[in-house]
């Protein structure tokens, strides 16, 4: 599990209600018509904007925001520079059976291809077309939660008007205004909060983690192909860490010379 979406979520809530409690009871901020209308509302608005099916789809997205992290690219530069090194040895057949093992199908794929003896132009090909989708794929998921942040408030606002009108309806009956008083601040309340500590931050993660994963599998492309151009490990380290920050680099230039020694 990533514990920082976790542990913000948990901290903005704990906080929220600690700030409540300084100043009044957290019942006061407890309303079922307030509820009801910013849940319910803007769960039909997601409704109305996506197909059911492809909403269960996209929905299920949400949950890489509470897992931990994929594969990172210094780990697939280590283990691409290993196929390197083998398939200069061995030849490119001797990395079908590394294939076979490999647990991220992305790069089982780029490896199965070579040793298939695809065309270069075609491995490429192939693979930025699965990529593409992917991305299209991620897009479509994070937009779910992003709506979900742009119905919330818009709700808020919504159940803000329906209490002031109720309010002013009862204008001759003083002990019914509070309930449309309610209603109006505490939908406004409701919406920010869904939005701002959990919509936006998901959608916000989704994006982040998903450039990350593009990143990654960018990596893997190079060093494929680079693999099937039967280039030096050197040079096809090199090519891959090009794709990184400096402080990665130098990360991996100490995690390998660790591993020679």
């Amino acid at each position: 599990m990533d514990l920082a979406t976790i542990f913000g979520i948990i901290v903005g809530v704990v906080l929220i209600v600690l700030a409540i409690m300084q100043g009044g009871e957290l019942n006061s901020f407890v309303d079922l018509p307030s509820i009801l209308i910013v849940g319910g509302g803007t769960f039909a608005s997601v409704l109305v904007s996506y197909p059911l099916k492809d909403l269960l789809q996209h929905i299920k997205t949400g949950v890489i925001a509470f897992k931990d992290k994929g594969h990172e690219p210094a780990d697939v530069i280590t283990n691409l520079v290993k196929f390197a090194e083998k398939a200069r040895r061995e030849g490119l057949l001797a990395l079908e059976t590394e294939a076979e093992q490999l647990d991220e199908p992305f790069l089982q794929k780029g490896i199965q291809l070579v040793v298939d003896g695809t065309d270069p132009e075609l491995v490429r090909s192939i693979l930025d077309i699965e990529l593409t989708f992917l991305e299209e794929r991620h897009r479509a998921g994070q937009g779910v939660f992003e709506t979900l942040g742009q119905m919330a408030p818009a709700y808020g606002m919504l159940g803000t008007l329906i209490g002031l009108v109720n309010m002013l309806r009862n204008l001759d009956s003083p002990e019914q205004l509070g309930s449309g008083m309610a209603m109006a601040l505490l939908t406004t309340f409701y919406g920010s909060l869904l939005a701002n500590l959990i919509f936006l931050p998901i959608a916000k993660k989704l994006k982040v983690r998903s450039g990350k994963e593009i990143l990654t599998k960018e990596v893997m492309i190079e060093g494929i192909l680079s693999i099937q151009a039967g280039e030096n490990p050197r040079i096809v380290e090199e090519k891959m860490k090009a794709f990184l920050s400096p402080k990665t680099r130098v990360q991996i230039e100490a995690n390998r010379r660790g591993g020679e020694r």
